[in-house]
């Protein structure tokens, strides 16, 4: 992952005084999923769309539980129900790289999320699970959007649409004015995609703090920080209410930045997608990367 020792201090900023954020049309949602559903009927939280909406192509509409278990409880607007019902791409979608090349091997997914990544080598790994935390927090209030560059400088958006940019010269950051405009979605993404280019899988996992396999929440973070690391995102959680077995769906980017996929578990499992969360493991497999315990961690 990309890495940077940068050294200086960024200056304090101007706070934008705007209102909602959210920007994108209001789509009628077409049909049901078992509940529990998104509490508005005809808007939806996810910005970047440029289609409807479709609750036939979600998450928790296209992964049923394995046998025997129930969802674990999602408060409605919570980071783990709007995960629960991001959108997919339709079945037997393959995963894109970022310059429209085909993902070598394409045997590692189970479906697609219908996001975008952008025509640069920018939304990989931890790039991507920074962008879900991030557009999440942009239907709740755009002001709690942050993250770290890997020199430890924090990079607030709400500053950032206020008119405090930064550049990096050399080993250092250094204040940029630029000019103030409103908290949309086509500001967040620029915002992004700057943060991507100064932020890696070490910044963020020194955002982040261990919780016990366990435990294991939508919204948490398996990750190895450093170069080379890796960060893959756990999107829902499921559980057996007599035996307490935890499973897992988990997504990923990967290098070079490509569309964000639910990964696909070991076909001897006969789990799917889902993976075991074995609280006593030492290592958790997934296709591409093997995750200690030590390393699922959640937002502070």
């Amino acid at each position: 992952m990309r890495s940077f020792m940068l050294h200086s201090a960024l200056g304090l900023a101007l706070l934008w005084a705007a209102g909602n954020p959210l920007a994108s049309p209001d789509y009628a949602l077409r049909s049901t999923v078992p509940s529990p559903r998104l509490q508005a009927a005809s808007h939806h939280p996810y910005s970047w769309l440029m289609r409807p909406y479709n609750e036939q192509q979600t998450l928790a509409a296209r992964f049923a539980v394995p046998v025997g278990c129930q969802r674990i409880a999602a408060a409605p607007n919570s980071f783990a129900h709007w995960l629960r019902y991001l959108p997919l791409r339709p079945k037997n979608t393959p995963v894109y790289l970022h310059n429209g090349r085909l993902k070598t091997p394409q045997t590692v997914h189970a479906a697609v999320l219908d996001l975008d990544t952008g025509p640069h080598d920018l939304q990989q790994c931890a790039d991507a699970v920074m962008r879900l935390r991030a557009e999440y927090q942009f239907t709740q209030n755009f002001r709690q959007i942050h993250f770290r560059l890997t020199s430890g400088h924090d990079i607030w958006f709400g500053d950032w649409v206020a008119g405090q940019g930064f550049r990096v010269q050399g080993d250092e950051v250094l204040p940029a004015p630029r000019n103030a405009e409103a908290p949309t979605h086509a500001a967040l993404r620029r915002y992004l995609d700057q943060i991507f280019t100064y932020a890696g899988s070490l910044s963020l996992s020194r955002e982040l703090r261990p919780v016990p396999l366990g435990e294991v929440q939508p919204g948490d973070v398996l990750i190895k920080g450093g170069s080379p690391g890796h960060a893959v995102m756990v999107l829902d959680v499921a559980e057996h209410p007599a035996t307490k077995r935890r499973y897992a769906l988990l997504a990923q980017s990967y290098m070079p930045a490509q569309d964000m996929h639910v990964l696909r578990n070991r076909p001897s499992t006969g789990l799917g997608a889902w993976f075991y969360i074995d609280p006593a493991a030492e290592w958790l497999e997934t296709p591409e990367w093997d995750f200690t315990a030590a390393q699922l961690m959640r937002w502070q």
